[in-house]
C-alpha cells in the first residue's frame, strides 16, 4: 500500500478548500431558509386594491371606466350599461369634469360611480406630496359640485404609485384602486380582441379597467356584458365590491378580509 506525505503547505490549503466547502454549503442552507422567511413575511409595499378575494359562488365583479380625454362615447356607454341595468365606476380628471359637466351628472343620475382620477392626471409618484394632496381636492370638489357625492375612491393616473401616494391619498380618506384585468382598449383593439382579454381571465372579486374614449369598446361592451351576465356574474360599483374595514392586501393586491388568513399581507386603510 502506497501512503501519501502531504506538506504543511499544502496540508493549509487542503484544509482551507475543506472549510470553504463546507462554509458554502451552509450558508446556500441559511440562504435558502431566509429567501423562504422573506417570501412569507408581509410586503413593505403600501399596494392598492387590484382584486377582492370572493368565495367561487359571491361572483360579484366591478367594471371601471377611466375618463381623461375624450367624451366621444360616454353618452353610448352609459346607454349600452343602462340596458342591462348594470351600474359602473367612473375614473374621472377635474379637467374632464370642466368640460363635460353634463356628462358627469347624466353619469351620476344613472347611479353610476363618479370617482377621482387627479385634476391633470400627472404621473403622481413625479409630484411632491403637497401637489399630491391638491391635484385629489381639486378633482374631489369638482365632482362634488356636480355630483353632490365627495369621490372616495382613487385611480392613479397611468397606474402609476408607489408608497407615498398610495399613503397620501389613504390620508386624504380614499381607498386606492388599481384592476386585475386590462382590456388594454386605449390600443385601438378589435372588439373580439377586447373581449378575449377580458371574459376568459374574469373570476370572483375581479375589477376591469376600460377606457371611455376607446375605439372599439362600445363595440366589445354589449358581448362583454351578456356572456358575463349569462355565466352568473353580478356587476357592481367598485364600492360595492371592495371591503371598507378589517382588511388586509396581500402582496399580489388582492384585498381580503382579516378574518381570513393570508400567507403575505400588506396594510388597510
Amino acid at each position: 500500500m502506497r501512503i501519501w506525505f502531504v506538506g504543511k503547505k499544502t496540508g493549509i490549503a487542503l484544509g482551507a478548500i475543506v472549510i470553504l466547502f463546507f462554509a458554502l454549503i451552509l450558508f446556500g442552507h441559511i440562504n435558502k431558509n431566509s429567501a423562504a422567511i422573506s417570501a412569507a413575511s408581509p410586503s413593505d409595499r403600501d399596494l392598492p386594491i387590484y382584486c377582492v378575494e370572493k368565495d367561487e359562488n359571491d361572483k360579484k365583479i366591478a367594471i371601471s371606466f377611466d375618463a381623461a380625454w375624450d367624451n366621444s362615447d360616454t353618452e353610448t356607454l352609459k346607454n349600452i350599461l343602462g340596458e342591462r341595468n348594470v351600474k359602473t365606476t367612473f375614473f374621472v380628471v377635474g379637467d374632464w369634469v370642466d368640460k363635460y359637466p353634463d356628462s358627469v351628472k347624466s353619469l351620476s343620475d344613472a347611479g353610476h360611480e363618479v370617482m377621482n382620477h387627479s385634476s391633470k392626471h400627472p404621473h403622481m409618484t413625479q409630484i411632491s406630496t403637497d401637489k399630491m394632496k391638491a391635484e385629489l381636492d381639486d378633482c374631489a370638489n369638482k365632482i362634488e359640485a356636480i355630483t353632490g357625492r365627495r369621490p372616495n375612491l382613487f385611480r392613479p393616473p397611468y397606474g402609476d404609485y408607489n408608497n407615498e401616494v398610495v399613503k397620501t391619498a389613504r390620508e386624504c380618506g380614499y381607498y386606492t384602486i388599481q384592476w386585475s384585468i386590462d382590456s388594454l382598449d386605449w390600443k385601438d383593439l378589435s372588439a373580439d380582441e377586447i373581449y378575449k382579454r377580458v371574459v376568459p381571465k374574469v373570476k370572483p372579486g375581479a375589477i376591469v379597467l376600460f377606457h371611455n374614449a376607446a375605439k372599439h369598446t362600445p363595440e366589445a361592451l354589449p358581448k362583454i356584458l351578456d356572456d358575463l351576465i349569462a355565466q352568473g356574474y353580478e356587476i357592481v360599483p367598485i364600492s360595492e365590491l371592495i371591503i371598507k374595514d378589517n382588511y388586509q392586501i396581500d402582496a399580489n393586491g388582492m384585498q381580503y378580509s382579516t378574518n381570513n388568513e393570508k400567507s403575505e399581507v400588506n396594510n388597510n386603510v
